[in-house]
Order: C-alpha cells, then sequence, then structure tokens
C-alpha cells in the first residue's frame, strides 16, 4: 500500500495550466477583438463590452494566482535552504562528538572511566547520527513514491511496547519519564509494525524536546471503528493557527524556545504521511502553555470470517 508523492506536483502543474487559461489566453483573444472591433465597430458594440469585462476579471484572477505562486515558491525555497542548514548542523554536530571522543580513546593515558565515559557518548552520538540520517532517507522514499507499507494483523499493545522500546533506546543517559494507559480488549489493526514505531518515535521524541519535566502520557482507546493512539505532554504547546501547518514538510513553528531545539522538520510529515498509509488521520490538540496531545486514528482491522 503506497501514497503517490507526486500528488503535490500535479497541484501544481493543474495550477499552471489554469494560470495559461486565465492570462495567456485571455490577453490573446483581448488583442484578437481589439483587431475585429477596428472593423466591425458598431454591430459589436455590446458584445465587445460583455467579453471585455469577462477577459478582464480573468487576467485578474489569473495575476492573483501567479502572485500566489511566486509566494508559495518562494516560501518553499526559503524552506528549503532553512532545512540544509538545520540539517548540516545535525549532522556537523554528532561528527565533531564521535571525532573529539575518539581522539581522546586514542590517548595512551586514558583510564577506564574515561573510556567508558567515551565509549557512552560515541554509542550515543552515533545512534543519534543514524537516526538523522534514517530520517532523511525514510522521507526521500516518501517523497519518490517509493515508501510502501506492508499491512498485517497486529495488536495495539504489540506495537505501542515495540515503540517504547525503540524510543527508549534513543535516551541513552536520559531517560523520560512515561505513563501508559492502554485499554484491554483493544481490537487488531492492518498495521506495518516498523512504520508505526517509528510514527510514535518521533511523537515521543518531539514531546521530550517540546514537553516538561512532567511525564508523557500514552494511551490508547477505541470505539470499535478506530483506535486511538495518543501521545501528551504538558510543554510549551502550539497556537492554533499552527496547527494545520507543523504538518508540512519543514516546517517548525515559529518560536524562540522551538528555534532553539534541534529538528529538520520532517518528523510531523513522516507522521502524517504514516498515518495516511494505514488509512487513517493523525490529530493534534494544543495550545499555548497548555502542553500538546497528537493522536493516531488508525482503522481496526476487518473481522475474520469463520
Amino acid at each position: 500500500m503506497s501514497i503517490s508523492a507526486s500528488a503535490e506536483s500535479r497541484g501544481f502543474r493543474r495550477m499552471v495550466m489554469l494560470l495559461i487559461w486565465l492570462v495567456i489566453v485571455p490577453t490573446a483573444l483581448l488583442l484578437a477583438l481589439g483587431i475585429v472591433t477596428l472593423v466591425f465597430w458598431e454591430r459589436l458594440r455590446l458584445l465587445f463590452g460583455i467579453l471585455v469585462f469577462t477577459l478582464v476579471v480573468c487576467i485578474v484572477t489569473g495575476a492573483v494566482i501567479l502572485l500566489v505562486l511566486v509566494r508559495r515558491e518562494a516560501r518553499l525555497a526559503q524552506l528549503q535552504l532553512d532545512f540544509v542548514s538545520k540539517v548540516s548542523h545535525e549532522l556537523r554536530t554528532p561528527l565533531t562528538s564521535i571525532r573529539l571522543f575518539a581522539e581522546m580513546l586514542q590517548t595512551e593515558h586514558s583510564d577506564p572511566v574515561q573510556t567508558n565515559v567515551c565509549l557512552d557518548v560515541l554509542q550515543r552520538e552515533t545512534l543519534r547520527l543514524s537516526e538523522r540520517i534514517e530520517r532523511l532517507l525514510d522521507w526521500g522514499r516518501m517523497e519518490a513514491g517509493r515508501r510502501s507499507y506492508e499491512l498485517v494483523r497486529d495488536s495495539v499493545p504489540a506495537v505501542i511496547e515495540s515503540a517504547l522500546a525503540a524510543f527508549t533506546t534513543t535516551q541513552l543517559g536520559r531517560p523520560a519519564k512515561l505513563e501508559c494507559d492502554i485499554a484491554e480488549g483493544l481490537p487488531e489493526l492492518m498495521a506495518d509494525r516498523e512504520a508505526l514505531v517509528d510514527a510514535l518515535v518521533n511523537l515521543l521524541s518531539n514531546a521530550v524536546k517540546y514537553g516538561s519535566d512532567e511525564a508523557i502520557q500514552v494511551a490508547a482507546r477505541t470505539n470499535g471503528k478506530v483506535v486511538r493512539i495518543s501521545i501528551a505532554d504538558r510543554g510549551i504547546g502550539i497556537a492554533v493557527p499552527e496547527h494545520h501547518r507543523i504538518f508540512q514538510k519543514f516546517y517548525r513553528v515559529d518560536d524562540r524556545l522551538s528555534r532553539d531545539v534541534e529538528g529538520s522538520g520532517l518528523g510531523l510529515a513522516i507522521v502524517r504521511h504514516v498515518a495516511l498509509g494505514h488509512g487513517g488521520t493523525v490529530e493534534v490538540a494544543s495550545a499555548p502553555g497548555k502542553g500538546s496531545t497528537f493522536t493516531l486514528v488508525l482503522p481496526v482491522a476487518p473481522l475474520i470470517e469463520n
């Protein structure tokens, strides 16, 4: 099961074609009409007035669309530049740490305690670098339409348990406080466990980055038709006008604190892609200073006929 990543480019091409029909074609017709009226002015006066009004409306509409497209492309170009800058910084930081502590291990007088510290840091930074690279590769596959989901029947507690185990591995030396509330008797999902685990780890990582010292709440509920897996924190929160934008690629909330937190702006875009790939959605409930709750809403697996 896969989602075509070319939908956005198709939408852009449709807008370009609309722009051509609303600007170039009306302009050509207006020019031809002007030439014709030079010869048949009296007979075509009323028709000329109606057509000119219609064509001017088309041209104005096309000009507005052109401005929107230019603004959109300029914003996307800026987001991409910011993305390259952030990714370069994220990759350079663990590489610098790896090089530094590798050099410390090469010294002749390193004691066992120092060696263990260096090895611990090397393990953590290597894992961190691998996580960054894998996220970029995964997003590249999604954008190219090559990311497919192998959906099989799976239990919700097993998926959440795998996600918590994977998340704990990424928190070496700085364990996060977690509280789980998993309802009993949850129906099975048609799920790609690896993809869902990745999505949940992204949400858990965000909860740590933007959360507070309070425990992160992990919950799962069902109404019989869908399963809702929620990750809630009590952190800085997100303003309501930003809710529809945070799932866009490269986008990060323009807040001083959030800008100081590492991130590529791809995590929530990947979460949304995974949710859609499972026939579900992702919801957010948040407000500044009141924390955030992200919820994966996934359809339950069909009943097995006897």
